[in-house]
């Protein structure tokens, strides 16, 4: 399924009376500007409204995916997304709350750009009356001058004022400091926002909350600078029961890029979720509808064992980011894996893919199944793993090993580089030839 008939299967839920509605029962909304001429502006005709992103990294992760689903949802409610890719403000960098960004190069910069610009693109309708536009705030600042900045967007700018935005604040009362560069940050973004209002008619302004001060950067400096009032929503920041931080796994994040995070660590990590954070992120996440979520909320509550929601949660959101096709081939894949489906006829690249997380050895033909068990951590020395395997626990590719002394062989399906090893039915490791 490609990119157009995923999103003209993408609709909001008509059961809820407003589009505001709808976005808060959803979680979308932790903190906004005046909230009643917000919903007024989202309940009325068409607005222009913006989105940033920074290219800091060659590719968005789940953090940015919560932006895009919201700029679709707006945008399946009639408002003109402005995606904004920041090939100036990346140049720079917003204010880490711990230490000084590293300055990549402007010609990596540019190549970032394009990336992500091409990822928002997956997202977005490019069509009809509520197309999305793309923009790159380098267009109104390159040639602009040290001086013009500061005579005509500085001067709206109080330091007391900026010296309590949070992120500025925890940098100024940490050893590190902040550079000016970083300090002036926030006004960069509030001249895009400026310019946004002055190209494109834009009114409103959507973010992390962490970016609040960002965020209202633009508001203010279109306040003063032209009396106009215009509109900020920030996103709550998604965080998980058990307390470790969202997005990540192993402590890395999960990337929309397939190159960087495949498909099916994609697939594995929303498989994962906690029960007790699965049906918040099918709110955020998919674009099911309440009736549906509530349904599922329901059979899982009593049924947790069979995982229903996770399952429904992971195709969703893979199926959404890597298309139906790869979905199905990782779906496959991760059944495959225990011994629900045919390995061998799995895409082999699918297959290397479900082995970069699992636990891991290096090995020839030549290496015997006992200390394939023990390189991996399977087992603990080479007379247990003899054991596991005249138990009749042990399998290579899911084929049951039946020697004690068997050596691995020759490559098999689906994959000449790698190979399935498991003990018992759900502890898996990879081995990966020489």
């Amino acid at each position: 399924m490609q990119d157009s008939e995923i999103r003209g299967k993408q609709s909001n839920d008509s059961t809820f009376a407003t589009l505001h509605e709808e976005l808060v029962w959803r979680g979308l909304i932790h903190v906004s500007t005046d909230e009643s001429a917000l919903r007024e502006a989202l309940e009325g005709d068409s607005i222009a409204f913006y989105c940033g992103f920074d290219p800091t990294a060659p590719s968005l992760h789940l953090g940015n995916l919560v932006q895009l689903l919201l700029m679709r949802r707006l945008q399946l409610a009639g408002h003109r997304p402005l995606a904004l890719v920041g090939g100036s403000t990346g140049l720079i960098g917003d204010p880490k709350p711990t230490a000084e960004r590293v300055l990549n190069e402007p010609e990596v910069i540019a190549e970032w750009v394009d990336r992500l610009g091409a990822q928002i693109s997956r997202y977005l309708s490019f069509e009809n009356s509520s197309a999305a536009t793309l923009v790159n705030n380098l267009d109104w600042t390159k040639d602009l001058s040290a001086i013009d900045f500061l005579r005509d967007v500085g001067k709206y700018y109080r330091v007391g004022t900026m010296i309590k935005k949070d992120a500025v604040s925890a940098r100024l009362n940490s050893d590190a400091g902040i550079s000016y560069s970083e300090f002036s940050y926030q006004i960069l973004q509030g001249m895009d926002f400026l310019r946004l209002y002055e190209n494109y008619g834009c009114v409103l302004q959507t973010g992390g909350s962490d970016q609040w001060g960002n965020l209202t950067s633009g508001t203010d400096l279109i306040h003063k600078a032209l009396g106009v009032s215009v509109h900020a929503v920030g996103t709550p920041l998604i965080t998980n029961s058990d307390g470790t931080k969202f997005g990540k796994s192993e402590g890395n994040a999960i990337w929309l890029d397939g190159d960087i995070t495949s498909p099916f660590a994609m697939y594995q990590f929303w498989l994962n979720t906690d029960d007790r954070d699965v049906i918040e992120r099918l709110k955020v996440f998919t674009f099911l509808t309440r009736e549906s979520i509530e349904e599922l909320d329901q059979r899982h509550s009593a049924a947790p064992h069979e995982r229903l929601a996770q399952k429904t949660l992971a195709h969703d959101v893979t199926a959404l980011v890597h298309g139906a096709e790869a979905c199905s081939a990782v779906v496959a894949a991760s059944e495959a894996l225990f011994g629900k489906g045919d390995l061998a006829a799995i895409d082999p690249h699918t297959f290397e893919s479900a082995l970069d997380s699992l636990p891991r050895a290096t090995v020839t033909p030549s290496t015997s199944v006992a200390e394939a068990l023990v390189e991996t951590g399977l087992c603990s020395s080479v007379s247990e793993a003899r054991r596991a395997i005249a138990q009749g626990g042990v399998s290579i590719n899911n084929n049951t090993v039946a020697d004690e002394t068997a050596e691995l062989g020759e490559r098999q399906a689906p994959s000449d580089v790698a190979l399935l090893l498991k003990r018992g039915k759900k502890t898996l490791a990879a081995l990966f030839f020489v």
